[in-house]
């Protein structure tokens, strides 16, 4: 069950063409760190297009909980008047981040140096995901927590009264784990420094210095090391958030596959930590251009334009790629299943502790849509059938995953009979207009029971 209501069973069925302009919502990381950083600076800073699905606005609801002033005017600009860095107040309820690790994990690691109390929790899915990855760095500031087992929530977290400032090296790629410690960082004294072997989203970084913080990146021996000097005061900041690349990745993909299909996904942020999907499917074959490269608010955007790609042809994604894309591997497995040949995906086992055990859902929806998927604890290889070889005729689960199920019913436009997932529901969790938009371009997508 969908943990905003009933279970939504959707349908997608092969049609025309897709065709058109695909105005994707915004960022949701750079939506998130919007917020938070906002929250955390003194004076109001002014957020347009923000992403306003449902994992944002939770961050919203947090950050308001914590003392901060955030509104949304009539024109959809976001105002947010923050309380300064170690400014947060004590909640005075739970914290409900809803489906969004992002969202638990960057606003406990922002309150983690505060000498406040606050108790976490989420829906069903969030509340089956690890937060020991989080809370352990956390309490080498002082931070302690207590949650269930297996350091899942609910948790209450007791930030530290007087934070110590910490030097970690990430044990996975996690852009969230790295954003975390920053965040705490920034209300403990002296440099805390972060060191990663696999550089992944730099979005926290780049939005750092954007608000006044002073931290550098140095590329050594041992990885990318960030160092972040602590206690500044931020200064509010005019932010444009670009388009979100990760949502972005479902016209795309749908159009690549979909015979006939033209799509533009205009302003799509691009920065290099997060656009390994573009690049995987550029060197697939796919008919994949970038129009219009620009900056905007530091961040490199562009227009996309993708149009059916009879001829892909599957490939051995780098290991090393996966912290740019690691969202996005379900989505290209079903590019992969309508390529030739066969697709290998290694170095993906954070895919098994994502909203669901994404390697799983995608494995076994694709084999009962007929396409042979080898699978292991952090690799899977999807064997092609070609274009339009897919069958389908297959009802999926979900297991709560919003891009599990924007996966499969990109899949059934192109199967030769439909795919329906058990429950759409949790889409509006990053894409609340994934189906009027994709309705727009020429989809078949039906509320119903039926396959």
């Amino acid at each position: 069950m969908s943990s905003h209501g009933d279970p939504v069973p959707m349908t997608a069925r092969k049609g025309t063409a897709l065709k058109g302009v695909a105005d994707v919502p915004g960022d949701k990381s750079i939506s998130h760190r919007s917020l938070i950083l906002g929250a955390m600076a003194v004076g109001e800073t002014v957020i347009t297009g923000l992403l306003e699905g449902q994992d944002v606005l939770d961050t919203a609801k947090a950050m308001r909980a914590f003392g901060a002033d955030v509104t949304r005017d009539a024109e959809g600009v976001w105002h947010v008047h923050g309380v300064g860095v170690g400014g947060f107040a004590e909640p005075e309820d739970v914290i409900d981040c809803g489906n969004s690790g992002t969202g638990v994990r960057l606003i406990m690691g922002t309150m983690a140096t505060s000498p406040i109390v606050a108790t976490f929790t989420g829906d069903a899915s969030l509340r089956g995901r690890p937060m020991a990855r989080v809370t352990d760095p956390l309490a080498l500031f002082g931070t302690t927590s207590v949650g269930r087992k297996g350091g899942r929530l609910p948790m209450t977290i007791t930030g530290a009264a007087n934070p110590v400032p910490v030097r970690y090296k990430t044990p996975v790629p996690s852009a969230q784990v790295k954003s975390a410690v920053l965040l705490a960082g920034l209300n403990a004294p002296g440099q805390t420094v972060v060191i990663e072997a696999e550089a992944t989203r730099d979005h926290t970084e780049r939005m750092l210095a954007g608000f006044g913080a002073e931290i550098t990146t140095e590329i050594t021996p041992e990885g990318r090391v960030i160092t972040l000097t602590g206690q500044p005061e931020l200064k509010p900041q005019t932010i444009v958030v670009p388009r979100d690349p990760s949502s972005a990745a479902f016209p795309v993909c749908a159009a690549l596959i979909v015979p006939g299909s033209d799509v533009l996904v205009p302003n799509i942020g691009l920065n290099p930590t997060r656009a390994g999907l573009f690049e995987t499917l550029r060197e697939m074959g796919a008919d994949l251009t970038y129009e219009n490269l620009r900056e905007e608010g530091g961040e490199p955007v562009a227009d996309l334009r993708a149009r059916f790609s009879p001829d892909m042809t599957g490939i051995e994604v780098p290991p090393e790629r996966a912290a740019s894309m690691i969202d996005e591997y379900p989505i290209l497995s079903v590019v992969a299943a309508n390529a030739k040949g066969q697709t290998v995906m290694r170095g993906v086992k954070e895919l098994r502790v994502k909203e669901s055990d994404r390697i799983e859902a995608m494995a076994v929806g694709l084999r009962a849509a007929g396409v042979t998927v080898e699978d292991g604890p952090d690799w899977w290889i999807v064997h092609g059938r070609g274009a339009g070889g897919v069958p389908g005729g297959v009802t999926v689960a979900t297991h709560l995953d919003h891009r599990i199920a924007m996966s499969f019913l990109c899949a059934g436009m192109a199967s030769a009979q439909p795919i329906t997932v058990d429950d759409a529901g949790p889409i509006a969790t990053s894409f609340p207009v994934f189906e009027p938009l994709m309705r727009g371009l020429g989809a078949r997508l039906d509320r119903t029971n039926r396959a």
